[in-house]
């Protein structure tokens, strides 16, 4: 018996590292063909480069019509910053309305919550960019991030809510003795007690705002307002093909890397955010 556990304790774990060798495969090729010359990327696709060069970040980092790569960098933190902002207290708001408080059509209001995670983005895309378009905020960021500041996200939304409705009642009522209003209770006892979900609201947000490329290249038409994922688009041309494909992946390196800084700093929080939220429904 004892022999046939580890066995299959060891299938399990060979099998594991196996698959995330494979995804981890071109993420690998991505940095290594980033330092090699341009002609011997695909010439050599190896992991181990017969030359090395840096020629590809420097000429990656002029970036487009005049605007460098530190731009779109500087673009991207921005919006994630405020996307952020405006996620921690939009849906953290709309979760303690849900969790704690006592309303008329509450249930009614959180199931048509629930369902809007199951209409896909397309259906409403034309609607939005109509009502964008009319308002004239097309070619900026307020299409992008105005609606962080309106509890759009239901998934954060009910992150939250599972979080808030684990925390103990006795500290909410013990404050509420004591003369705290809701807005009090909110502010001095909820929230510094959903840390964990709301590092994980804000790591979410950087990642999908950092990552999200449909919709800035829907809204933001104007280089002066490209984001790194918008950028990376301008290597390729209009027949299709990449133009510089070490720049390209020179570039690419480049964007993963605060996404992977902010990850593994905030990794603990973000397990204790994840793990918590199904405690008690």
């Amino acid at each position: 018996m004892r022999a046939n556990t580890i066995l299959r304790h060891s299938f399990t774990h060979v099998f594991i590292i196996a698959l995330g060798l494979v995804m981890i495969y071109p993420v690998v090729w991505m940095i290594v063909s980033s330092f090699k010359p341009n002609n011997m990327i695909f010439s050599d696709p190896g992991l181990i480069p017969k030359a090395v060069t840096i020629d590809n970040y420097i000429t990656g980092w002029k970036g487009y019509a005049g605007t460098t790569f530190g731009s779109f960098f500087a673009n991207s933190l921005m919006m994630c910053v405020v996307a952020i902002v405006g996620n921690v207290i939009s849906c953290s708001m709309a979760a303690y309305a849900f969790s704690r408080l006592k309303f008329a059509g509450k249930t009614l209001w959180f199931a048509a919550m629930m369902a809007t995670l199951m209409l896909p983005g397309h259906v409403t895309l034309v609607p939005r960019y109509i009502l964008f378009n009319t308002f004239g905020w097309v070619g900026s960021y307020l299409p992008i991030l105005v609606p962080k500041f309106l509890a759009t996200d239901a998934f954060f939304v009910f992150l939250l809510v599972q979080f808030m409705r684990s925390l103990p009642k006795e500290m909410e009522e013990a404050a509420i003795i004591d003369g705290c209003g809701k807005i009090g209770v909110f502010l001095r006892i909820i929230i510094p007690l959903s840390g964990p979900a709301l590092v994980t609201t804000a790591l979410f947000t950087f990642l999908w705002t950092w990552d999200d490329f449909f919709n800035h290249l829907l809204y933001l038409t104007s280089p002066d307002t490209f984001t790194v994922s918008r950028a990376l688009r301008t290597f390729v041309g209009d027949a299709g093909a990449v133009s510089n494909w070490g720049g390209a992946l020179a570039m690419s390196t480049l964007s993963i890397v605060p996404a992977f800084i902010l990850f593994f700093a905030l990794q603990k929080y973000f397990v204790q955010g994840i793990s918590t939220t199904g405690i008690k429904g």
